[in-house]
């Protein structure tokens, strides 16, 4: 299966540049992409035409986004890019102003469509619809819509209401279509964007995991020389597989940090000092600062505030593993490993007109003051292709398929403060409920299931005859691809009825377990 790029490629690498408009789905297009074997950069649709040409792009696909092409301050582009050469792939929004921009018409004819869509091709054997259906279910999501393609396209798909739902110009390489082809609701929305990838394009799929980690190799190589590298190591997927693509890197220059903050699940940190040092052979240091970590998060309730204060007593702990790791021989200690991925810069408003949804710990939580460089060797991945360059680099699926769990634990997942008596409640309900889930064989079947403790809120019950006044414990089970978007799981009310009944019987101070059923959007997929 293909996997993501790394942050940059070099210049025999064939690049596909996804100019975002401010979309949601700009990460996900590049995703696609990836799927596709072919690398792909996401570019601000500030950057100047001049500068994106500069890359020597192989395509370039322009994203959806909320504006209409009409309004006072929308996104626009220099025409110059559509004169440039390069094979240009517009959807939604970069639909429409290509449109726009080339003399076609858009207008706000009150042909609103959103959500799935009936589609109509008009030319089966065209670059972008060859072999597939001529009646098929498309996602849109606009308001304006083109009534006139730009002389010289061949419109080749509509809509009940919208005459132009996509177009194409074979001679100078410029396709377009109306909804998003990115989203799995498009049901051939893959085929028509590799159809444009490759018959458009005429780019070969040739971006593997192997090159992922040939390219990332060779750039940690070159960014830590012969210094020496921390990695923050949480026990998760992300840093192990940061962690084991730096060791390739430069071995024993490594050493791994793992930090004992007291928030994690029951059982983890004997966990992660077995599988993660059997599996690698890196350097382990192990440092309990559980104390530490309790006593910055006393009386603190802000879900943000708790991110920010985890994220800099991390560094803390870091910086002081760093000044007993220089007592050892050796070269400086300069760098600071972090499995940063793609949804953690996205979410914490790193992507181009993105909001600050929250900071992640290891993104918006770290502090201006940090003394080390940070080398994130997956900030450019989603989850998935994250597991599958752990698979190449032969670490085992005890780590590699483990479900996620976030660098702040389970301090984020108690709403309220976080004592010490909250923590060893939650641990033991979340301890029941993922032993019943792998007892159900649903471990794969979902993304995740964060336990989550109300520890403010509390509710009536009856046990053993009497009256009781206990915290209730949320379940958050969610199915998902790279944690950008996400649906409730619809687990097996057996398997839920037993984990409720466990959970109430055997967890002191808990009478009440509910059930997420919240999608996200709306919701995220953890509570803070």
């Amino acid at each position: 299966m293909p996997a993501a790029p790394p942050a940059a490629a070099d210049s025999t690498t064939d690049v596909v540049l996804v100019v975002d408009f401010g979309a949601q789905y700009a990460q996900l297009i590049a995703r696609r992409v990836r799927e596709a074997r072919v690398y792909s950069e996401i570019v601000p649709s500030t950057m100047p035409v001049a500068e994106m040409l500069a890359k020597n792009p192989r395509a370039i696909i322009l994203s959806g986004g909320p504006s209409s092409v009409y309004a006072e301050g929308a996104p626009s582009l220099d025409r110059a890019l559509f004169e440039a050469g390069v094979p240009v792939f517009g959807m939604c929004y970069g639909f429409q102003l290509m449109a726009t921009t080339l003399g076609g018409t858009v207008d706000d004819n009150g042909a609103r469509e959103y959500g799935r869509t009936p589609l109509t091709v008009s030319k089966a054997g065209s670059t972008l619809f060859e072999g597939t259906p001529a009646e098929q279910s498309v996602w849109m999501s606009h308001g304006d819509a083109c009534s006139a393609a730009p002389e010289g396209f061949t419109v080749t798909a509509s809509t009940d209401v919208v005459p132009v739902a996509a177009f194409e110009n074979d001679e100078k390489k410029l396709y377009g279509v109306q909804y998003h082809p990115e989203v799995l609701h498009s049901t051939h929305g893959q085929q028509v964007l590799e159809h444009f990838l490759y018959r458009g394009a005429g780019i070969e799929p040739n971006w593997t995991t192997g090159n992922v980690i040939e390219e990332q190799v060779e750039a940690i190589r070159a960014q830590v020389g012969d210094k020496r590298a921390i990695c923050g190591l949480s026990g998760g997927v992300d840093s192990a597989v940061a962690a084991a693509l730096v060791q390739k890197a430069i071995g024993s220059q490594l050493t791994c940090v793992y930090v004992d903050h007291g928030l994690m699940r029951k059982g983890e940190t004997e966990q992660v000092e077995k599988d993660f040092v059997a599996a690698t052979g890196a350097n382990l240091k192990v440092v309990d600062a559980s104390e530490r970590f309790l006593k910055a998060l006393a009386g603190v309730s802000d879900p943000e505030a708790k991110r920010k204060i985890i994220g800099r007593e991390f560094i803390r702990v870091f910086e002081q593993a760093q000044l007993e790791i220089l007592q050892e021989d050796g070269p400086e200690v300069a760098f600071l490993v972090q499995g940063t991925l793609y949804p953690d810069i996205v979410e914490s408003g790193g992507g181009t007109g993105t909001a600050n949804i929250k900071s992640h710990h290891n993104v918006g939580g770290l502090p201006d003051d940090i003394e080390f460089q940070l080398v994130e060797p997956l900030r450019q991945l989603f989850k998935d292709e994250v597991r599958m360059v752990g698979q190449e680099l032969g670490l085992p699926d005890e780590i590699v398929q483990r479900q996620p769990f976030p660098g702040p634990g389970l301090g984020i997942r108690i709403v309220g403060e976080v004592t010490e008596e909250r923590l060893d409640l939650l641990r033991e309900a979340d301890a029941i409920a993922r032993e019943e889930l792998t007892a159900a064989g649903l471990d794969r079947d979902i993304w995740q299931c964060p336990v989550v403790l109300l520890a403010d809120v509390r509710s009536v019950g009856v046990q053993g005859d009497g009256r009781t006044y206990g915290h209730p414990i949320v379940l958050r089970p969610v199915s998902s691809e790279d944690a950008m978007t996400a649906d409730w799981s619809r687990l097996p009310y057996e398997t839920l009825a037993r984990i409720s009944t466990r959970i109430t019987n055997e967890v002191a101070d808990v009478n009440r377990v509910v059930l997420d059923v919240t999608s996200k959007p709306p919701g995220t997929i953890e509570w803070e």
